[in-house]
């Protein structure tokens, strides 16, 4: 992980492929733990170390995490996070080239829990959620292409599943339709940049996450 932003009541690190953001049946040291390894260290505080943990990033996808560290804030962010007052921007490269070049996506989103994947429909289905996002195409290559993306919704997998639907799975997401995976078994998904107002001080707040060390990455991107 690595820091790009931190006061006395939240830090943001960028997250890479393969991290887990909160702990789950793998056993694996999820991202939460490693940030109060971080503030106990730098800090030299003794006892426990207070993380508030107020979204999540998929386990194969890379780019910034937002964390509370007092419970002041967390309740605020949760709050912020929930109602929409968080700008986040997602960059994903994906193997076909989008019919336009700048759209909104609305789709009615089911999750299936045992196969941990979800469902587009163009209408309204039992059980499903409307999903919306924004993208448009900010650069490409030969084969593929990279898409800026917002999420008006938070569903789960939204990006992968509605980037699927129009036949542009994203570069890697085997269970979203790409032929193959990525050599270190990420997805070309990026959670590129978050802004949001400080829960505390009340300063407009937007944090960058470096891209991933990967070619294609530093081929295809905007300078």
């Amino acid at each position: 992980m690595q820091v790009v932003y931190e006061d006395n009541h939240v830090i943001i690190v960028a997250k890479r492929s393969g991290e887990i953001v909160q702990g789950d049946k793998t056993g694996d040291t999820p991202l939460s733990e490693l940030v109060k390894q971080y503030i106990k260290e730098k800090y030299q505080k003794p006892g426990d170390v207070f993380i508030g943990v107020v979204h999540r990033l998929d386990r194969p996808v890379a780019g910034l995490v937002v964390f509370a560290r007092t419970s002041k804030a967390l309740e605020r962010l949760n709050r912020m996070f929930a109602e929409g007052q968080v700008r986040k921007t997602y960059w994903a490269i994906t193997k076909n080239r989008p019919p336009h070049e700048e759209d909104t996506l609305t789709h009615w989103l089911r999750r299936n829990e045992k196969q941990n994947k979800s469902y587009a429909s163009e209408t309204e289905k039992p059980g499903s959620k409307r999903a919306v996002l924004k993208y448009k195409v900010i650069g490409a290559s030969t084969n593929y292409s990279l898409l800026e993306v917002q999420l008006m919704t938070g569903r789960h997998h939204q990006i992968r599943c509605q980037l699927a639907a129009i036949g542009c799975p994203i570069k890697g997401d085997l269970k979203y339709g790409a032929q193959r995976s990525n050599p270190d078994g990420s997805i070309s998904l990026l959670a590129r940049s978050v802004e949001f107002e400080h829960p505390v001080s009340h300063e407009t707040i937007r944090a960058v996450a470096p891209l991933p060390a990967d070619s294609l990455w530093q081929a295809i991107a905007p300078i």
